[in-house]
């Protein structure tokens, strides 16, 4: 099977979602990096009445047309606990930010244009009608349509969400990602190795990624490299119903690159094993009845760079995320020199710093890339120190240093 290009394997894992996780709903607690199913109303509006938007005094326009002039206060009106009374000609009610305008004010004067004494104010600068006063529904009115379905929800939604009324949302059952590591060299982070093992670093760094990207992430634990093993960790995540199985390493033809057997053993329909990508070339792609199935290398900077170009998309298009797909680099300048590009798709580490002036001394504010000068797969130091992957498509020819480039910001994803 020939090597397929990053762009044809994304197309056919985001093809292999043939639809989006069921809807439930959902706590505001719950839903953050969840998609949203339904658009969402408000319930009521925002602000649900005529409030302060600075401590001082609720007087009437007319009163102060000239200043200074002295009102008598007559109560009090704070969040929470409104004045019950009206306010009448040269009369003042203390006020504070956010609390409801008393009936018959339509100004407010800061607190810093007054001078209290003995019950009274003394307005020392004028305040226009309104001013300082925050009309009911500013925000927004009830019935407004302020969330659509394909929505991912982050703080930012959830707040406006709860201020519209809402408790609860309609959303995407997070897809079940089961997680499974392969390999008699593997052992568990904090276990004990011997003297020919490491540890499986790829098992919970993928299983934070699932969760950030909105799955819940099903750890099956490290598979020996019998296929007795195997088969029996597979099960079990058919039998857990994951949306998505993912390997880590295996996916290789070597005589001890046992997982394709495996699952052919329980009637894999494989799509593609190779990408014309690196790191990351021996990516596994296929279908375990409903069942999507992702092989990611063992390496760990190879799986984290295919999680990120596959996974976590196909998470996306799972949860129901119209954007699952959208191309996830940005611009930016490249900080070094670069040889020409082999056939495959480059991902260098690199490290990030803004360039903030030109040749002139005038702001620029522009990102720059500077990739690492070693690129090994297996070093996930680099990695750590790396802000973003800088991308070189194939056959790219020589690049000098400040011409433009594309990059993947690390943080969005990991």
């Amino acid at each position: 099977m020939s090597l397929i290009s990053v762009e044809e394997a994304l197309r056919r894992v985001l093809a292999g979602v043939s639809a989006p996780t069921e809807v439930e709903r959902a706590a505001l607690i719950d839903c953050a990096g969840r998609t949203l199913a339904a658009g969402v109303v408000a319930l009521r509006d925002q602000p649900p009445f005529p409030a302060s938007a600075m401590d001082g005094y609720a007087v009437r326009a007319d009163d102060i047309a000239r200043f200074p002039v002295t009102l008598d206060v007559i109560g009090t009106s704070a969040a929470g606990n409104r004045f019950p009374g009206t306010v009448g000609p040269s009369q003042a009610v203390r006020i504070f930010t956010g609390a409801p305008l008393p009936d018959g004010a339509d100004s407010v004067v800061i607190q810093e244009n007054t001078e209290r004494a003995d019950g009274r104010v003394t307005v020392t600068e004028a305040s226009a009608p309104h001013r300082h006063i925050r009309a009911a529904g500013l925000d927004f009115k009830e019935g407004d349509r302020l969330l659509e379905a394909g929505t991912r929800l982050d703080s930012r939604h959830i707040a406006l969400a709860a201020a519209m009324g809402h408790g609860e949302l309609p959303v995407r059952r997070r897809p079940r990602v089961a997680i499974l590591a392969t390999g008699d060299e593997l052992v568990r982070a904090g276990e004990p190795a011997g003297p020919d093992q490491i540890t499986a670093s790829s098992l919970p760094a993928t299983a934070l990624m699932v969760e950030k990207a909105g799955g819940e992430a099903l750890d099956l634990g490290i598979a020996r490299d019998t296929l007795d093993s195997l088969e029996e960790r597979i099960q079990a995540a058919l039998d857990a119903r994951a949306d998505i199985l993912v390997t880590l390493g295996g996916a290789s033809v070597g005589e001890h690159d046992l997982v394709q057997k495996a699952l052919a053993r329980h009637g894999m329909d494989l799509g593609f094993w190779r990408v014309a990508l690196r790191p990351g070339k021996p990516l596994m792609h296929g279908r375990l009845g409903s069942t999507l199935l992702l092989g990611l290398p063992g390496n760990p900077v190879s799986s984290l760079v295919c999680a990120i170009l596959f996974l976590v998309p196909a998470i996306r298009a799972l949860a129901g995320d119209p954007l699952a797909g959208a191309d996830p680099t940005e611009s930016a300048l490249l900080g070094s020199d670069l040889p020409a590009n082999g056939d495959r798709q480059d991902y260098m580490r690199a490290s990030l710093s803004v360039h903030e002036v030109d040749f002139r001394g005038s702001p620029l504010g522009l990102t720059v890339a500077r990739p690492h000068s070693t690129q090994d797969s297996s070093m996930l130091g680099i990695l750590t120190r790396s802000d973003a992957l800088l991308v070189r498509a194939p056959h790219a020819p020589e690049a000098r240093a400040g011409e433009p480039c594309r990059i993947v910001r690390l943080d969005r994803f990991c």
